[in-house]
């Protein structure tokens, strides 16, 4: 029932996602209620939480996890 007024983690690590489909959903950062307005609330991931991959794609080698590279990132 949170879910419907107040973004939670889970809520926010679906929008994380590698997978296209999820990433696309769960654009609130506070308030839920306008995903649920707007249809694009994801209420739970293909994938269990716990195992769900996140990031972006471009940047998932163990080089790009590596500080430099990930202060870089935005100007890449």
């Amino acid at each position: 029932m949170v879910r419907w007024f107040v973004v939670t983690p889970d809520m926010h690590r679906v929008h994380h996602s590698l997978n296209r489909r999820e990433a696309d959903h769960n654009f609130g950062f506070t308030l839920s209620w306008w995903v649920h307005v707007f249809g694009t609330c994801r209420a739970q991931p293909t994938h269990p939480h716990a195992t769900m991959p996140l990031g972006v794609a471009r940047f998932q080698s163990p080089r790009d996890q590596q500080i430099d590279q990930l202060l870089l990132q935005p100007f890449r």
